[in-house]
């Protein structure tokens, strides 16, 4: 029996489910307007796993969106899941936060390319560009223009950055998902996945995926 812990905190969202088996059996989250994960994430795992009588023992392993996001969520919710692996001495693993996203989408019905994003600043985001079975643009942080990604159109643009290229990329084949919110629910099947492959991390040096350096994408490179 193979229960595992799932966190999700690289953005505003505190959010933590508890899957048996690769099926999810309940979840605690939270969509506030600040960030919450330093007062909520501990309290709400303790919830989670005192309402279903789940002790901690028993857990098999803890899952963590690994980034890019929130440099403050990212490091609770990486310091949280290693806390736990290490005292219980259960493994890592870890799933890349706009692959959570595409998730999401797909589990909506959505098909073809998806591309998912996340808000940094200005006109910057992190993105990774998917087709639903293979990685088209691997995650990058990017300075985004009307043109960024053309070659990958039609696109269907998911996450909290999606807002700032809506008029931007009007001219273009695209739908936008605006109101889709990272969840640790969407972690439960690949990581299940990963446990059942041994997909693990090395808990001694594993962090999150902080991306710092951003790149222009202009019209001539975004039809790489």
């Amino acid at each position: 029996m193979t229960f595992i812990l799932h966190i999700e905190t690289a953005t505003k969202t505190c959010s933590t489910a508890i899957s048996k088996n690769g099926v999810l059996i309940d979840i605690i989250e939270e969509h506030p307007e600040n960030y919450i994960h330093s007062e909520k994430l501990t309290s709400n795992i303790q919830e989670l796993t005192k309402r279903n009588q789940i002790a901690f023992k028993q857990l098999s392993a803890v899952s963590f969106s690994s980034g890019p996001g929130s440099y403050t969520g990212l490091r609770i919710g990486s310091s949280t899941a290693k806390g736990i692996c290490y005292a219980l001495n259960i493994p890592l693993i870890s799933i890349p936060t706009l692959q959570v996203y595409d998730i999401c989408a797909r589990k909506m019905g959505v098909r073809g390319n998806v591309c998912s994003m996340i808000d940094a600043r200005r006109m910057e985001v992190y993105s990774c560009i998917s087709n639903g079975i293979d990685v088209l643009k691997q995650t990058s942080p990017d300075v985004l223009d009307e043109d960024s990604y053309l070659r990958f159109d039609p696109l269907t643009v998911v996450g909290d950055g999606a807002f700032k290229v809506k008029n931007i990329w009007s001219h273009r084949k695209i739908a936008f998902l605006f109101d889709v919110t990272l969840s640790s629910k969407y972690q439960v099947e690949l990581a299940y996945k990963k446990f059942n492959n041994q997909d693990f991390e090395n808990l001694a040096l594993f962090e999150p995926n902080y991306y710092k350096e951003f790149q222009t994408t202009q019209a001539k490179n975004s039809k790489k």
